[in-house]
């Protein structure tokens, strides 16, 4: 699935890195444990997540992630778009909650592996 079908789906808005929509992406995760994320996901593409801290791009980055999704209508301080940024992460928002959010992607065939219990 293209990030721009991602956009369309979550109805979400791009933050940073507008120019990667056209990057094909295969699976997701869910979570708000970036220590989860970093134990238990494997080759994922988008992280979702309704944390807003660096770490979460630090996350993303470290596993190679293309995407991040802020969810429950949250927008990262200026400090965590920069890193975004300078590693080259697309960051969106969403209003849809975590576990509504990976259920769309899912239902719309992208796989959506969930660290936490929601």
């Amino acid at each position: 699935m293209k990030l721009s079908k991602v956009k369309e789906l979550l109805d979400a808005e791009i933050l940073c890195c507008d120019g990667a929509l056209d990057c094909e992406v295969m699976n997701a995760c869910g979570s708000d444990m970036m220590s989860d994320v970093l134990a238990y996901v494997k080759d994922q593409s988008i992280l979702l997540t309704g944390l807003m801290n660096p770490q979460v791009v630090r996350t993303a980055q470290m596993m190679d992630m293309k995407c991040i999704v802020f969810v429950r209508g949250k927008k990262p301080n200026e400090a965590v778009l920069s890193l975004a940024e300078e590693n080259g992460i697309m960051v969106m928002t969403t209003e849809y909650r975590l576990y509504t959010a990976c259920g769309l992607l899912f239902s719309n065939g992208l796989y959506c592996e969930g660290v936490d219990k929601v």
